[in-house]
């Protein structure tokens, strides 16, 4: 990724979450992976990884997990289908404010999807 210096340098950053929007050329998984190995590529130890995208609008997002000695450390990418990577936004937030827009954005990604018998299922039972 090009702008994986930017990325790796605020992983250092005190706050909680890393958060991350960008264009790409990959798909979902290709996108996640390159994520992943900045991540680890910066010395943190990958601890879970997710992504969730909507085939109908070409965007996703990607979390992961991550530790370094004593330090956790979240990032949040939030990325869409381009002709490059490009970054658009990287900041770092509190708790509170990478939980909200975690949810924000699983939110967005779910509600396109809500027609779907097996997501309106799960949405119902959580």
């Amino acid at each position: 990724m090009e702008f994986k210096d930017e990325l790796v340098r605020n992983l250092e950053s005190e706050e909680l979450w890393t958060v991350i929007t960008f264009k790409t050329p990959y798909g979902p998984a290709k996108t996640l992976e390159k994520l992943v190995e900045a991540v680890e590529d910066a010395g943190w130890r990958v601890t879970f990884k997710a992504n969730w995208w909507t085939a109908d609008i070409p965007y996703g997002l990607a979390r992961i997990d991550a530790k370094k000695g004593d330090r956790e450390k979240i990032v949040l990418g939030k990325w869409i289908l381009g002709r490059k990577c490009e970054l658009i936004g990287l900041e770092n937030m509190p708790l509170e404010k990478g939980r909200d827009e975690f949810f924000r954005m699983v939110d967005s990604i779910t509600s396109t999807l809500i027609h779907d018998p097996v997501i309106r299922t799960m949405r119902e039972q959580y």
